[in-house]
């Protein structure tokens, strides 16, 4: 069998057994916080008759190995649960209903910024490698690598100075009207995007320029200028890919700093995304919906990183011979 298949199913098993363990996790550790989401509707203060009817209409007086069961064999038929909202409208309201449209904003606003990323990345860590100790690369080296040093919301509040405070060019929160996409209003788009910009192109530009400077280095460059090809292309075809394999980790860890960065940079700029969802079923202690929503992010983190090794692999005929 091709050495890239079996060790895909292999990760893929690894991978499985991670999402499983971590399901046990998430859920002892959601139950053992103090309160519920009985208590919560009710208020702190509830007792009796009432608390106790809504916490077994809720299922929450079953034993936790049963809440547990349910709620597992619920995610892999592709049930969530039901949203503690449905208690209080008195509707049977789903938490992918409640989730979907949230997540497919995070969707955008991570693909965007990724998108985004590597593009910046790839222009200006191949610039800075062509320039290497000039003052360009001095110049940018710095200024892709101050921006990374600072937490996304000291990064945030700068930008909101600049564009909001000073410029008075974009609007300070990224209100998104529910049903539409973030991508009919685009300047919403700008300031998140800018700040998750901000926090990962320094090290992507670096192990860019890196990658490029040893390609650059190489012998197979060395014979093509020899044989006459002309700049770009020696750069093209013999250097940026030879330099693309190493980045493609970085690439990947960057996709999965999206998957769970996205909470600090939506809550801050009033986003409507999966991470501000989720700052707000924990408020309301909607356990099912914590617990959901961290098991959607989890196996996406653990996708992507499968997708990443196996295009390390293919980018790198060495590592297939070493895994056969």
């Amino acid at each position: 069998m091709n050495p890239v298949v079996v060790y895909v199913l292999r990760r893929i098993a690894a991978g499985l057994l991670t999402l499983l363990v971590l399901s046990v996790l998430v859920f002892v550790a959601t139950s053992v916080l103090p309160g519920d989401a009985a208590s919560a509707l009710l208020g702190r203060q509830a007792k009796g008759p009432a608390l106790d009817a809504l916490r077994h209409e809720m299922g929450l007086d079953r034993p936790l190995a049963r809440q547990y069961w349910d709620w597992l064999t619920g995610l892999l038929h592709g049930d969530l649960g039901h949203s503690v909202t449905s208690y209080v409208a008195g509707a049977d309201i789903s938490v992918w209903s409640q989730i979907s449209g949230r997540l497919a904003n995070s969707v955008v606003l991570a693909a965007v910024s990724f998108v985004l990323i590597v593009a910046v990345s790839l222009l200006l860590g191949v610039y800075v490698a062509l320039r290497a100790g000039r003052w360009q690369d001095h110049l940018i080296s710095t200024a892709t690598l101050v921006p990374a040093a600072l937490p996304e919301f000291v990064l945030g509040a700068l930008i909101l100075a600049v564009f909001v405070t000073w410029l008075d060019v974009l609007p300070p929160v990224s209100l998104i009207t529910p049903g539409h996409s973030p991508l009919e209003t685009p300047e919403l788009l700008v300031l998140p995007v800018l700040t998750l910009i901000g926090v990962t192109v320094g090290a992507s530009v670096r192990m860019i320029r890196a990658g490029m400077l040893e390609a650059l280095s190489a012998d197979s460059v060395a014979v093509a200028r020899l044989n006459g090809i002309a700049e770009p292309r020696v750069i093209r075809r013999y250097a940026l890919r030879n330099a693309l394999a190493p980045s493609i980790q970085v690439f990947a860890l960057i996709a999965q700093y999206l998957v769970g960065g996205l909470l600090i940079v939506e809550v801050m700029f009033g986003y409507p995304g999966i991470g501000k969802e989720l700052v707000d079923a924990v408020t309301i202690h909607d356990n099912t919906e914590v617990r959901s929503v961290t098991m959607i992010l989890a196996v996406i983190y653990v996708a992507v990183t499968i997708v990443a090794d196996a295009l390390v692999m293919l980018a790198v005929p060495k590592l297939r011979t070493d895994t056969a």
